[in-house]
This record gives structure tokens, C-alpha cells and sequence, in this order.
């Protein structure tokens, strides 16, 4: 099976170099010119997409046509105490210090931890797997052989970070809007030994 992570269109914390977990903005005016002019595929027929508005903007541009199924765990980290803030307005805080410090694995003061944000979004995506290679009510979404997300890119870090092999570190998943990767699983290996392999970067999508 096919494997495409697609990261959201730009939002105004986005540009502004913010920490956006659980706000929920909107995409900016430049995050959805870029957005069209990225590609619109309208022969794709269902698409799994994170609950926050800005995935659900993207996905309506890019997929105009498919099914959308919100899966709510897929959702963007909670940086708690320091969300919407960014690294500049932040360089004074012990607090964040700390947490740079220690490679951002700790919780962030009233949000979630990376273990945390990791467990999450890797238990999303097995269910969403699992479901797709079923006979589950949203088989049709894995009809043409392709299994299509449109999250975030801590989500999509995540996920590499827990799947994809050849391993690499963690932030060398990093992409920018309307970017991902493209991978490939076996569906009969799953189970066993869950795996996203011959992966490429999408810095253009094409699907």
C-alpha cells in the first residue's frame, strides 16, 4: 500500500514562526494561494484528515472530491504554556530553555510530552491502517492501493520517526506546507513488524 503524509497549507502562526498545536487557525491568505497553486486532485476519493481547521482547509483544496474522514488523534502537539509563542518572544523563559535543553522530549508545561504526542498519533495511525486493510466500513479507502493523510508536521515527524525505515533522527522528518512523504507498507506484514519503507520527500505533491 501506498503511504502519503501531506502537511497543511500555511497558517498565520506558521509564517509568523509560532508554536501552533491546538489553536486552531485557519489557513492564511498565502497558505491558500499556495495551495491551489500546488495542484488540486480530484480523482482522489477519500482522505484521512486531522480535526483542525487548517487540515480541513487543505484537504478541501488539494481533494476536492474525496471523502474525508476526521480522525481526531492525528491532531498537531500541544505545546501548552507555550503555544501561539515563538522561540524569540521565548528566549528568556527558564521554562522553555529547559525544555530546548533537553531536546523537547520533556511535557511542556501544561501540554503534552513527545512520548505522549508520539503514543497518540502512532496508536491513529494503526487504527487507521488496520481499518483501511479490513473489511471495515472504510475500505473503499484503500480501493486504489493509496492511503492518503493530511496532518501536521509534528504528526508526520511522528510517524516517520516511529516507521520508516532506514531510521533517521527525529527532526530530519521535518517538511514544510503542502509538503510530506511518500512511503510504502506491507499490509500482511503489519501486524508483525509495522514498518513505512522506500520512502521519498515530497516537496512537490504528486500522487
Amino acid at each position: 500500500m501506498e503511504i502519503f503524509l501531506v502537511r497543511h497549507g500555511q497558517t498565520a502562526g506558521n509564517l509568523a514562526g509560532r508554536y501552533i498545536g491546538r489553536t486552531d487557525e485557519p489557513l492564511c491568505e498565502e497558505g491558500v494561494a499556495y495551495a491551489r497553486q500546488t495542484g488540486v486532485f480530484p480523482d482522489i476519493g477519500c482522505v484521512y484528515v486531522s480535526p483542525m481547521r487548517r487540515a480541513g482547509e487543505t484537504a478541501a483544496i488539494l481533494f476536492p472530491n474525496a471523502r474525508y474522514i476526521v480522525c481526531s488523534d492525528l491532531r498537531e502537539m500541544d505545546f501548552g504554556d507555550f503555544e501561539g509563542r515563538s522561540a524569540d518572544e521565548m528566549a528568556d523563559d527558564s521554562a522553555y530553555r529547559t525544555w530546548v535543553d533537553g531536546g523537547c522530549l520533556d511535557a511542556c508545561p501544561n501540554g503534552e510530552s513527545a512520548a505522549e504526542f508520539s503514543a497518540r498519533i502512532c496508536s491513529a495511525f494503526d487504527k487507521i491502517v488496520q481499518d483501511a486493510v479490513s473489511d471495515g466500513k472504510n475500505k473503499e479507502c484503500q480501493k486504489d492501493g493509496r492511503l492518503i493523510i493530511v496532518a501536521h508536521g509534528g504528526t508526520i515527524m511522528a510517524l516517520m520517526f516511529k516507521y520508516a525505515r532506514p531510521l533517521r533522527n527525529y527532526f530530519d522528518w521535518h517538511v514544510k506546507n503542502i509538503q510530506g512523504w511518500h512511503s510504502y507498507l506491507d499490509e500482511n506484514m503489519w501486524d508483525k513488524e509495522p514498518a513505512l519503507t522506500s520512502y521519498d520527500k515530497l516537496e512537490v505533491l504528486d500522487l
